[in-house]
């Protein structure tokens, strides 16, 4: 790839956003009844490649067990609200009603009553009991103490994130936290990240992940890029990590999943991602627009109410549908933004690919001003 000249001696790669890319059609078509969308990390099969974002305003017991009944998963955020204070429902309710000042205010306060092991273990039994696969987020900076509760309330997928996660993170008030020893010692299929380079990308593979999510400052409530300067356009990212996934599959035989994180807002995003290397994707705001959605109608992460530096807003979401009709439809408008699998399936026989990883080999074309 040609780097662009910003001055003499730095130069830059250019990034590429999905609206600046469209899918070329192929020499075939399929039937869209024969598109199989699953997707399968380790020994777990989900019939939709779709991850409910470590969010309290998209993921709780419940809608985790609601998106685990329509075939994805949800990750709950084990340092959010739901495994602090035991009426989360409640205080979520109460949060809706304030503007967007108090409502941060109140946030950093409730954040400040620790995590209680107990009501951990009890938020993941919750979606257990549904029928469900669980899956589990904790940060790097809490993974070691964390997650010795998951495994008691026996979460089947553990994800360890952050805005940006190395392959050993080192914080000057502990011992630093090596991820391959972590992972290898644990019996669960783990997925790690945020990272949006090649060479973070495989550094991360080669922890023994079996995923890693990709996306650094993609998610609309972050404020990575403004704060920090830091992020990375999601196509370009993923792109990267897909060729990282190629080489760790050429030195090991071992294939790692990439997962977008972020970034992702209609059905054509999540078509366009897959064919950039995505195997899944981690969904924010799209299904924090759901009518039965825990933030009701109100969006943000984390990264609001990190006790320094806030990297992330509170946004509020119009109602798209329910969970249900964001994401196998039927659609309620043709802007793509319902129904989400329905439209990759529509792109995949469209352009010929009756499964995911097929539809990784699709080729794309670059839009001058956007596509269209």
């Amino acid at each position: 790839m040609t780097d662009i000249e910003i001055g003499m001696g730095k130069t830059a790669r250019r990034g590429w956003r999905f609206d600046e890319l469209a899918i070329v059609p192929s020499r075939r078509t399929r039937d869209a009844a024969d598109v199989d969308v699953s997707w399968k990390i380790d020994a777990y099969r989900f019939d939709l490649p779709v991850l409910g974002a470590p969010m309290d305003s998209v993921t709780s017991p419940a809608s985790a067990a609601a998106l685990g009944a329509l075939g994805g998963v949800g990750v709950l955020d084990l340092e959010g609200l739901w495994t602090r204070h035991a009426d989360a429902d409640a205080l979520l309710a109460e949060l809706a009603e304030l503007d967007d000042a108090a409502a941060r205010e109140r946030l950093r306060r409730l954040h400040d009553t620790p995590v209680d092991p107990d009501l951990l273990v009890e938020r993941l039994a919750e979606i257990r009991a549904a029928g469900v696969r669980v899956a589990a987020r904790v940060g790097p900076r809490h993974a070691a103490d964390l997650t010795p509760h998951a495994l008691r309330g026996e979460v089947d997928l553990l994800v360890i994130k952050g805005t940006v996660v190395s392959a050993e993170h080192v914080a000057r008030t502990g011992e630093p936290l090596n991820l391959k020893t972590f992972i290898r010692g644990l019996e669960i299929p783990v997925v790690v990240g945020g990272c949006a380079s090649y060479r973070a990308a495989l550094h991360l593979m080669r922890t023994g992940a079996a995923g890693i999510t990709v996306g650094v400052g993609s998610e609309v409530t972050s404020t990575m890029s403004h704060v920090t300067g830091v992020a990375v356009p999601l196509p370009t990212a993923l792109a990267d990590a897909r060729a990282a996934r190629m080489r760790h599959l050429d030195e090991t035989g071992v294939y790692c999943h990439v997962i977008a994180d972020g970034g992702v807002d209609t059905a054509g995003d999540l078509a366009r991602a897959v064919v950039c290397g995505a195997d899944a994707v981690m969904l924010g705001e799209p299904l924090a627009a759901a009518t039965d959605a825990p933030g009701r109608g109100w969006h943000w992460g984390p990264a609001l109410v990190h006790p320094d530096l806030s990297r992330g807003v509170r946004r509020r979401v119009e109602p798209r549908g329910s969970l249900a009709e964001i994401l196998t439809g039927p659609a309620r408008d043709a802007d793509g933004r319902t129904d989400l699998i329905g439209g990759l399936r529509r792109a995949m026989a469209t352009c010929g690919y009756t499964d995911i990883k097929d539809f990784q080999k699709a080729e794309l074309i670059a839009v001058a001003g956007g596509a269209r």
